[in-house]
């Protein structure tokens, strides 16, 4: 055993203090640093905390206030026709009042008198002479839209299920989605808007464009 003189046990006491205070400041200041909690947001959080945009639907024809309107996402047909007001005369009937709108969408609301030529309404009854005695007088009426128009051609806009099977190419299926497609989008602007339906491609659209009408 090592025999350290007074002098010495003072020294070796000294430098056990100077390390044992050494040691405890630097735990205390540990211990004083603040704990970071992180919190994990729920996939439910994260969805309700997105922002809902809303959408904007171009209404047109028969209504009394055709503009582009900005309503909530989950706005239906029904409600962006309301704000454009409807006429007297507006065909709701070819509409799927109950579809979703989608963004950039147009409405075209179809009348059920359509004018056969600018300031001409279909109601109006051409004048004809006065026939002769005892023969009965002769009216022109306004023509009705029909499905078949002249040459042949098949109006896709007012075509049944079983018209549009009759087409080359087009089945039951396809003609059902034609349909569907009408009535959640509006009538067909043009006979190229067919192309919009799924299953009808560039190559079935060649063989249909010489028999069909959107007129």
């Amino acid at each position: 055993m090592i025999n350290l003189g007074r002098k010495e046990q003072i020294i070796i006491l000294i430098i056990m203090a100077v390390v044992l205070f050494s040691a405890g400041y630097q735990f205390a200041n540990k211990a004083d640093q603040p704990v970071e909690l992180v919190t994990l947001q729920s996939t439910d959080d994260l969805e309700s905390s997105e922002e809902i945009k809303d959408v904007f639907v171009h209404v047109a024809g028969s209504v009394e206030k055709p503009d582009v309107y900005q309503l909530p996402a989950n706005s239906r047909v029904k409600d962006a026709i309301k704000l454009a007001v409807p006429t007297a005369d507006a065909d709701l009937s070819m509409l799927n009042l109950a579809a979703p709108l989608k963004d950039g969408q147009k409405l075209q609301i179809p009348s059920i008198v359509e004018p056969t030529t600018p300031g001409q309404s279909m109601a109006q009854v051409t004048a004809v002479p006065v026939p002769m005695q005892g023969t009965p007088p002769t009216i022109n009426r306004p023509a009705v839209p029909s499905v078949t128009q002249g040459g042949g051609l098949i109006n896709i806009n007012f075509a049944s299920l079983a018209e549009l099977d009759s087409l080359p190419g087009i089945g039951p299926a396809l003609a059902e989605r034609i349909i569907e497609h009408r009535e959640a989008n509006g009538p067909f602007q043009t006979i190229d808007d067919l192309k919009n339906v799924s299953g009808i491609g560039d190559k079935k659209f060649e063989d249909l464009q010489e028999l069909i009408t959107a007129q």
